[in-house]
């Protein structure tokens, strides 16, 4: 076998590979060998048909096999030799495969990009802190009675908070534009569901009532003809609906699956499930500017095998999120090529910063994480088990933590300003940064 590599980009390599004629002669005769002793055609009896007949037959099917095999298998043995790790699997192009003649091919594959990590010190970060009050809390049940409400219809004038069941038909410059007209349509006023003024301008109105308001669309409204725009609407109200809330005791309290005696247990609950999602939102919208920290100081190369297997991966991703109706490969893969990207130099930036800096699992922070999420559940104990107990599951837990600890890297050197923020905000910042 003889090896020659070239090198066409930062990242794509050619391989050409010659393997002797013998050797390929020599595997097809002993496939051949092995076909004739278990092939069965018509007139022959088992393991008697003549080599001739099994040649003019099988000849040129072995031939094609072994060639495919040999190049797979040189393939691997090559990249061995020269010490190269592909990205991803090689687009293999044979050269010359006639009989006789020694095998020549090109493997076209990509690998992995060099990177040269920037200067950290220029990263800028900004680190949202914040503290639960007891607004808060009271805003936090206040929702969670309202998910649990019961409607009743009144005649009095509405309000916020208040469900309307309205018709409205919306006109900009007297015509009408699409997705601005609507019959029976449920509206919680204050849930700002609509485009701004619109909710404000029928507080007041009851059931039976005829409605025309004048709005104007933002300046950044998705329809592009319709930004910054005047628009009429003519609203008629059919039922004006105030939501009657659950009282607090232990038959609501369970609907959330907390076990608590009163209300004040009950609060304490809740308390600590913010708490929990306060960090999570913290440590997101750290960890995404962190990111994008890395990606302005460092330029990295994407190999297309990486960027096209994440693309699929976000593609079936899509698939069972919106229940697994369609095959993932007719999404368009342009609307994931973004996504994709940056997901991938992601990856490689962090493992880079791994290598550079000789980073390690730290063991008690993979005790640590797997104990904050053994704790959300009624059995800590027996969830613990299950994660040291199975090492794929906790395989993920430690790649977590890695990236944790990378995340930690980058502040240790960035620039890290501290930003108080309410909890509502931090909450936001952090569900906005997610995927």
């Amino acid at each position: 076998m003889q090896v020659s590599v070239e090198t066409t980009s930062n990242i794509e390599r050619h391989m050409t590979i010659s393997v002797p004629a013998q050797e390929i002669e020599q595997a097809v005769q002993k496939r051949l060998q092995e076909t004739a002793r278990t092939v069965r055609l018509n007139g022959f009896r088992p393991g008697k048909v003549p080599m001739s007949v099994v040649k003019r037959r099988f000849g040129d099917s072995v031939r094609q096999e072994i060639v495919g095999d040999i190049m797979r298998d040189t393939y691997t043995k090559a990249l061995q030799e020269q010490d190269i790790t592909p990205a991803g699997w090689p687009k293999l192009e044979p050269k010359t495969m006639e009989a006789g003649k020694d095998l020549e091919f090109v493997a076209i594959f990509e690998v992995l990009p060099e990177i040269v990590l920037g200067d950290l010190s220029k990263i800028s970060i900004e680190k949202l802190t914040s503290e639960i009050t007891d607004k808060d809390i009271d805003t936090m049940i206040d929702n969670l009675r309202r998910q649990q409400a019961t409607m009743k219809s009144v005649k009095r004038k509405s309000k916020n908070k208040d469900v309307l069941t309205i018709d409205f038909k919306g006109t900009v410059d007297g015509e009408e534009f699409e997705d601005g007209a609507a019959e029976g349509h449920k509206l919680t006023l204050g849930s700002d569901q609509m485009i701004p003024g619109f909710e404000k301008a029928i507080v007041g109105g009851k059931a039976g009532e005829d409605l025309e308001i004048e709005v104007t669309f933002p300046e950044d409204y998705h329809n592009e003809d319709l930004k910054g725009k005047p628009a009429k609407f003519e609203i008629k109200i059919h039922e004006v609906e105030e939501p009657q809330l659950p009282e607090l005791n232990a038959e609501f309290f369970t609907k959330f699956g907390i076990e608590a005696e009163d209300e004040a247990a009950f609060r304490e609950e809740v308390k600590k499930n913010m708490e929990r999602e306060l960090k999570q939102a913290v440590a997101n919208k750290v960890k995404n500017d962190v990111v994008d920290g890395l990606l302005e100081t460092t330029e990295v190369d994407i190999p297309s095998t990486l960027a096209d297997q994440e693309i699929d991966r976000l593609r079936q991703d899509a698939v069972k999120r919106f229940g697994g109706q369609v095959d993932f490969q007719q999404l368009p893969k342009e609307i994931f090529q973004d996504q994709a990207e940056r997901r991938v130099k992601t990856g490689l930036l962090f493992q880079e910063v791994v290598k550079a800096n000789d980073l390690k699992v730290d063991p008690a922070k993979v005790d640590e994480k797997i104990q904050e999420i053994a704790s959300t559940y009624e059995q800590p104990e027996e969830v613990i088990a299950h994660f040291n107990g199975d090492p794929e599951q906790k395989s993920q837990i430690e790649s977590s933590v890695l990236e944790d600890q990378v995340v930690d890297y980058v502040l240790s050197q960035a620039k890290v300003t501290d930003k108080k923020v309410k909890y509502e905000e931090a909450i936001q910042a952090g569900q906005s940064q997610q995927g």
